[in-house]
């Protein structure tokens, strides 16, 4: 699909044929970024876990972001993108996702993650792609397809079965605050989506970092009384959920946006739950329970009906 094609408001036929793309290696490479984007956040909910007791959940979105801002922003002087010209109308389209997703989602997930375990906060935040795939067929005239219908309600049963399987104490507090973690991502989701039709993914990333960060301002000195006192491992553990996460996850998943459809593109972060458990039994040697192990095959196999052409 060339950029012109996606810069332009697409009527319902086009959204229809964007959930079937042509084969190519444009595909191919679509599918490596959004498979990439799923990886790096599925390590976010580890890492936030860690660092909760060091960094408070505004603190930590301000560091994150921050250093997402500063590696984007060093990219792009490499890229020579700097003097990029872009409209008020994609301005204002960039700053309302910055604020709906980098930022406010950021903290409403930091601070679930406070009273939930990792695996329990990656399964609520697994509600967003199917308000996603039904707002994108509201609003966004995409076609709800068989394949992402069934492939969805798939891979929302293999949440279910992971959260029977969790043993951690459920905290409602932390279920609220993840709940709207989850209304935030699919709001800006949708903004971004609309975003990509007059700005390229990289520019909308970083600028969308850039803005997310001067919100998040205000809790500056809450980050620097809060860092002096933090161990290193936290400090390195938040850079990397800028970096990694952040700069590198949101740009692949920018990239795999404007080339597919919100709600068919959404439909593959229900894998994130499985990634979970799978980097959880790697890194921190836990052991998957068969809950997990059930629920991860579930989340996978609805992927793999989603993809379905």
């Amino acid at each position: 699909m060339t950029d012109s094609r996606a810069a332009t408001k697409p009527t319902a036929p086009a959204a229809a044929t964007d959930l079937h793309p042509p084969a190519g290696p444009g595909i191919g490479r679509t599918a490596a970024a959004a498979g990439l984007a799923v990886v790096l956040w599925a390590s976010a909910f580890v890492a936030i876990r860690d660092i909760g007791p060091a960094l408070s959940p505004a603190p930590l979105a301000l560091l994150r972001l921050g250093v997402a801002a500063v590696t984007l922003t060093v990219l792009a002087v490499a890229r020579r993108t700097v003097r990029v010209r872009v409209s008020r109308k994609a301005l204002l389209l960039i700053a309302a996702y910055a604020v709906l997703w980098l930022a406010g989602y950021t903290v409403a997930l930091n601070a679930g993650e406070q009273h939930v375990d990792a695996g329990t906060a990656a399964l609520l935040v697994n509600l967003a792609p199917l308000l996603v795939a039904v707002a994108a067929g509201k609003f966004l005239g995409e076609a709800f397809s068989r394949a992402v219908l069934v492939g969805s309600l798939v891979a929302l049963a293999g949440t279910a079965v992971i959260a029977a399987g969790a043993t951690a104490q459920r905290d409602w507090a932390g279920v609220l605050l993840c709940l709207l973690a989850a209304v935030l991502y699919a709001a800006g989701v949708m903004v971004q989506k609309a975003t990509l039709r007059h700005v390229d993914g990289f520019t909308a990333i970083w600028l969308g970092c850039v803005v997310a960060t001067t919100v998040l301002l205000p809790w500056a000195p809450q980050l620097a009384v809060e860092m002096r006192a933090a161990p290193t491992g936290a400090v390195l553990s938040a850079a990397y959920l800028g970096v990694f996460p952040t700069a590198i996850g949101f740009t692949a998943w920018a990239y795999a946006l404007r080339r597919m459809s919100a709600g068919r593109l959404s439909s593959v972060t229900y894998a994130v739950p499985a990634v979970s458990v799978l980097l959880s039994w790697l890194l921190l040697a836990e052991i998957p329970t068969a809950y997990g192990l059930v629920g991860g095959v579930l989340c996978l196999a609805g992927v793999a009906v989603s993809r379905r052409r």
